[in-house]
């Protein structure tokens, strides 16, 4: 995606509308004149795409993502290339309709969409169905396009949001268009950026249409994409007093490896001291694979107690389990009202044992632990990601991270972050207990709970991209740990990151 002064600003349809109305004011223009900087924009993204693409097929909606489309038609008929326009509706509304005529009076035709229609040839295919407006499942008409769309085997250009997908929430409710590239016009729109969106957007670019910044200024952005950050170099005088003191509680019966990960990780990312809690059959295994970490077993909270007193930041809920054993030392680890962060069952005992957060503390959930905590379903927290992880930043006043694709960040006060970067090979076990170690020695270096949050997500994702360069499938969470190394002191490894 081009870089431009907005790049990160992410915002909902609503904002979006008035944004675009106060575009029209600040240029001066009309909507039908917007409309064709859009279509110049798709035209451009078409043809470094697709050079050689001769035939293209635009499938238009009957709003003013329709007139996009039509308008993309008349320019891309001027270019010389072979354009068939297909039609959801017989009538289009407001400047969709002058954008409609414009195509029709320059001997243009109109294949209308129907029961018995059939996609024509193309070498290319455009969507300009539905836009930012959608908010449910298309309709069957509209739904058995976009399935012969996909089905085509030919790429996809879809303007400013694939036809299916929700602009606000990035949920898909019923058929939705697979692009190969997705055009968005003016300003980001945070829907593309998490859940569903990794598998419709495609390669996404953003065609600012001329905007001058005074439309930026007016709108607040309701989320921004994260940046690429580091820890700053230690000073020449440092020792390992000086970058905090990690506990890891966790690791019941036959969780040894979550542990050890979460430990490992908060020694790669920085954290000067790392002492783990554990059931003592572990030790023998963890001291021998890695030595720098100090375990100890502890089988009651007694035990645990002086260690809670020397740590800094604790880490809690890797493998830990949720029995008795496991409870005491949650509620141990709690009542020392140090800096947290609670993963994996971590946050399953907070779902049966809910409280709010007086330290600076970040809850690290995937989708089922935000379902539970939030009383509500897997399926509610996917429909608007965005709403959950602010609820559960309320609710628990603390710093969240709802994992997934797009993971996302929020604070008590509704700020919220995004992260681009990722990918599908960190499906996989131990992802999450690495996050949590490295999200918890970010706070023993000194980092606030968000900066801690959004710099952490922001490593371990491009951590895992670089490890991905071999290939997304098995890929292991240790795998992470040299480039994790390498992001954290500023450094790259051969070859490019995404995003």
């Amino acid at each position: 995606m081009p870089t431009y002064p907005h790049y990160r600003d992410l915002h909902t349809v609503e904002q979006v509308r008035v944004m675009e109305r106060e575009a029209l004011i600040a240029l001066g223009i009309s909507g039908h004149d917007l409309m064709r900087r859009a279509a110049s924009a798709a035209l451009g993204s078409l043809r470094r795409h697709w050079p050689q693409a001769r035939r293209v097929c635009i499938c238009c909606g009957p709003g003013n993502n329709g007139g996009d489309g039509f308008l993309l038609g008349v320019l891309a008929r001027e270019a010389g290339l072979q354009v068939e326009l297909v039609a959801l509706s017989a009538v289009a509304h407001g400047d969709a309709a002058l954008a409609r005529s414009e195509w029709e009076q320059g001997g243009g035709q109109v294949r209308s969409w129907d029961a018995e229609s059939r996609l024509p040839v193309a070498d290319v295919f455009v969507d300009a169905l539905y836009g930012i407006g959608l908010n449910r499942a298309p309709e069957p008409s509209a739904a058995r396009l976009i399935d012969g769309m996909n089905a085509s085997g030919k790429p996809m250009l879809a303007l400013d949001v694939p036809s299916g997908l929700n602009a606000d929430t990035g949920y898909c409710p019923g058929a939705a268009i697979q692009a190969e590239v997705t055009v968005t016009f003016i300003v980001g729109k945070r829907g593309l950026h998490s859940g569903r969106a990794a598998d419709q957007v495609g390669q996404l670019e953003l065609a600012s249409l001329g905007v001058p910044d005074s439309v930026y200024a007016c709108v607040q952005p309701d989320a921004q994409l994260l940046i690429a950050g580091s820890m700053p170099p230690r000073a020449r005088y440092a020792n390992k007093g000086s970058n905090g003191h990690v506990l890891v509680i966790g690791g019941g019966q036959g969780m040894a490896g979550a542990v050890r990960l979460a430990g490992e990780s908060a020694l790669r990312a920085g954290a000067g001291l790392v002492s783990v809690a554990t059931r003592a059959e572990h030790l023998l295994a963890l001291n021998a694979t890695r030595p720098e970490l100090m375990v100890h077993a502890v089988d009651d909270v007694q035990v645990l107690a002086p260690l809670l007193e020397r740590a800094s930041v604790l880490a809690l809920g890797p493998g830990l389990g949720q029995g008795d054993w496991a409870h005491a030392l949650w509620q141990a680890a709690l009542d020392t009202n140090k800096p947290l962060v609670l993963d994996a069952d971590g946050l399953n005992l907070l779902a049966r044992k809910p409280c709010t957060f007086a330290v600076p503390t970040v809850l690290t959930p995937h989708p089922g632990e935000a379902a539970r905590l939030l009383g509500m379903s897997i399926a509610d927290v996917e429909q608007d990601r965005f709403a959950a992880v602010r609820e559960l930043a309320r609710c628990f006043s603390a710093t969240v991270v709802l994992k997934g694709s797009g993971s996302l960040i929020a604070d008590p006060d509704g700020r919220l972050d995004v992260c681009p970067w990722g990918n599908p090979g960190m499906a996989s076990g131990g992802m999450g207990d690495l996050l949590t170690g490295v999200i918890a020695a970010l706070l023993a270096q000194g980092c606030t709970a968000w900066q801690a949050a959004c710099l952490g997500v922001g490593l371990h994702a491009r951590a895992g991209d670089l490890a991905a360069q071999n290939g997304e499938r098995g890929l292991l969470a240790s795998d992470l740990l040299a480039p994790l190394r390498l992001l954290g002191n500023g450094m790259s490894t051969h070859g490019s990151e995404r995003g």
